[in-house]
């Protein structure tokens, strides 16, 4: 169970990480990477895996 508790947690960890570092950049930094705004989340959850 604890195990169940830590991976959560870690992969809480790497999405909110992706997730502000990915907002930190701007319009155009993201459109150079192929990823508007609105798929920020999307690809912090694939980070997940």
């Amino acid at each position: 169970m604890l195990d169940t508790v830590v991976r959560k947690y870690q992969n809480w960890k790497r999405f909110r990480t992706t997730y502000d570092e990915l907002s930190q950049l701007s319009n155009r930094e993201l459109n150079d990477l192929g990823i508007s705004r609105a798929d920020i989340a999307r690809h912090a959850r694939g980070s997940m895996r």
